[in-house]
């Protein structure tokens, strides 16, 4: 689980870019399961028949890849030597386990050690095996969050989740989409129109993630219908071993090819199944760094393997070493030896040109040398297999070298379009990388695309809307029929634009587009209640910010909201404890402390609301609003 955001010092070059790594056109399949209605019926259905399988499957990294919160799912370490400190914010954090409940603290100390914030919340979910690390998930009414903190098993500690120290501490506000957890777990059910709002979840991947929905399989069973599968292929579920060699990496990577996700039009993560090319859904952009050989990401195996020399002059999948329904943790050490003698069995790749020393102290271990373990770019205190087999790899794996960037690779397709190429830029600048020069690369790439090509209109509005550059987007709007919109954040990024150039007349029709499209994405209704306050529609702006509260009682900005209107009509107690509401939440929430400040001073009490402005002032040197209430409080 993590975001990876590497740090580059950024070198583009438009004609160098890279593109493409797929092989040859993508073979179709004639699997019955592929069909639209094809129905999923869950892993209880599976072990009618397949127990025997399900018995070492379980403890597979899949099988265990996400479980309730409790401590017999986790090999987190729950002590004292659990406590946790994030320079970078000031907060420490410290998990512990209370009647055999999870739970996570923040708390921040004054210079005296004196507690001054308290925050705490339950853990409802734990991500990952625990061969490499647990990661943590907040659940607040299905609405689900990364938790700030991770326990590292091979270095048997806690520290702050991945990215979160590197690019700053999102504490308990990173929100898991369904990209996140349809990787990291079978499919939950999406509350549809939210981002991150969850029921029914799942307790690890299942059976029917690499085999399709199994309900036709089901049913033929049921009915009789029994296939001779060493004669012929059961159509009615997918045998991944049986998949021509593309569909079958495609497969794997779905998951073990982590980069730059980007959906095609209409589709979502739910949509891809075992069978289908990869890009029918989706397609995936990695970056390329001057010492991309030497550095890499944590779930980039599909990518590593097919540099080596084994998989490109050989038909190796993944299941030529990987029996997915065994844990690689419980396998015989001379499992993957036998697999490396399978394919080099003369005498001369037999005989291992390594002193009988050296080949002793790692067991004859042919991985050891070959497919040595390393660091990864993205998430601190873990060691990987690399999956690039080398007949003599470089001993070290330099983690901190030459991070020239040269551009993005598709990985999904041979030949990816303009607007493709495009489209991953802005996902990875989104994502990874807020670097302007990107920028340019999108613009290079929707400059070659015909302006009435499907999708190019919301992706210039997107481009346009990094850019800030709100006035264009105005333009293009007013030269387009805009109730053909289909894309919600499209309808977002021109709302937003037509309120900061300060037209919330036409503000409002946008934002109430994107927020029917996307009817329980909080941010998209709190701009919408924002939109409503410009326009003095208090009532109906009141009622968007209680929704908003009653599904996510924990939003900072929609407390402190919510008590400004409160403020604009005459209600200034109950304004200053919403604004203490959010300010509980999170004590650098600059707006909610200049508008408590503003109330405070409102109420003769000028000596706590220059307090509260020079609070701000200490978290945000440059916060305008809280240098001009200096002014108004009489200090220069």
């Amino acid at each position: 689980m993590q975001a990876g955001r590497p740090l580059i010092g950024l070198s583009i070059l438009l004609n160098s870019i890279f593109i493409s790594c797929s092989d040859d056109p993508e073979p179709k399949t004639i699997y019955k399961n592929l069909a639209p209605d094809a129905q999923y019926v869950g892993m209880q259905a599976c072990l009618t028949c397949h127990s025997e399988v399900h018995k070492t499957f379980q403890y597979t990294g899949m099988g265990r890849s996400f479980a309730p919160a409790h401590q017999r799912n986790s090999q987190a370490v729950f002590d004292d030597n659990a406590l946790v400190y994030d320079e970078g914010s000031d907060f420490y954090y410290f998990p512990f386990v209370k009647d055999s409940l999870m739970y996570v603290r923040e708390f921040r100390l004054d210079e005296k050690g004196d507690t001054i914030h308290q925050r705490v919340e339950k853990i409802s979910y734990i991500v990952g095996s625990g061969h490499h690390t647990n990661s943590h998930i907040i659940d607040i009414n299905g609405y689900i969050f990364q938790a700030p903190v991770t326990y590292y098993t091979q270095d048997g500690k806690w520290d702050m989740a991945p990215s979160f120290r590197e690019e700053g501490n999102l504490r308990f506000g990173r929100a898991l989409d369904s990209e996140c957890i349809t990787c990291h777990n079978h499919f939950p059910t999406h509350v549809s129109g939210s981002l991150n709002k969850f029921t029914a979840m799942p307790s690890g991947i299942e059976c029917e993630r690499c085999h399709g929905p199994g309900g036709l399989h089901v049913e033929s069973i049921n009915a009789g219908i029994l296939v001779n599968t060493e004669k012929e292929p059961d159509y009615t579920i997918v045998n991944p071993a049986k998949l021509p060699r593309n569909l079958q990496l495609d497969l794997c990577q779905r998951c073990h090819l982590q980069g730059i996700a980007v959906l095609e039009e209409g589709k979502t993560f739910y949509d891809f199944k075992p069978g289908m090319p990869l890009n029918e859904v989706f397609n995936v952009f990695l970056p390329r760094f001057a010492n991309s050989d030497k550095q890499f990401i944590m779930a980039s195996q599909a990518d590593r393997l097919r540099q080596s020399q084994c998989f490109q002059k050989t038909d190796m999948t993944c299941l030529s070493c990987h029996n997915p329904h065994e844990s690689v943790q419980q396998l015989d050490p001379q499992y993957f030896v036998n697999i490396c003698l399978k394919c080099h069995q003369s005498d001369d790749q037999k005989k291992c040109s390594e002193t009988l020393e050296e080949r002793s102290k790692v067991d004859n271990q042919c991985s050891t040398c070959h497919m040595p373990k390393s660091g990864s770019i993205d998430i601190a205190h873990v060691r990987i297999t690399d999956h690039k087999i080398q007949r003599s790899p470089s001993k070290e794996k330099n983690l901190n070298g030459n991070k020239s960037f040269f551009g993005l690779e598709m990985l999904t397709k041979t030949n990816p379009g303009k607007l493709d190429m495009a489209r991953g830029y802005l996902a990875y600048y989104d994502k990874y990388a807020t670097v302007p020069n990107l920028l340019d690369s999108v613009k290079f790439y929707l400059d070659q695309c015909a302006p009435d090509q499907s999708g190019v209109f919301d992706a210039e509005i997107h481009f346009l809307f990094n850019k800030k550059d709100y006035p264009s987007i105005i333009q293009k709007a007013e030269d387009r029929d805009t109730s053909q919109i289909r894309d919600a954040w499209t309808a977002y990024r021109i709302a937003e634009a037509y309120y900061q150039a300060g037209d919330p007349i036409q503000a409002i029709w946008f934002i109430e587009k994107a927020a029917k499209m996307q009817p329980l994405n909080l941010d998209f209704l709190e701009k919408e209640a924002i939109i409503l306050l410009a326009l003095r529609r208090y009532k109906e702006a009141r009622l968007t910010f209680d929704f908003i509260l009653s599904e996510n009682p924990k939003r900072p900005e929609t407390l402190c909201n919510r008590g400004f209107l409160h403020v604009l009509q005459g209600n200034l107690p109950l304004g200053e404890l919403l604004y203490d509401q959010a300010i509980a939440l999170d004590p650098d929430y600059e707006q909610a402390l200049i508008n408590k400040a503003a109330v405070r001073n409102a109420s003769n009490d000028k000596e706590g609301a220059l307090k509260l402005v020079k609070r701000v002032l200490i978290i945000n040197p440059d916060n305008l609003q809280a240098q001009q209430a200096l002014g108004q409080l009489g200090i220069r």
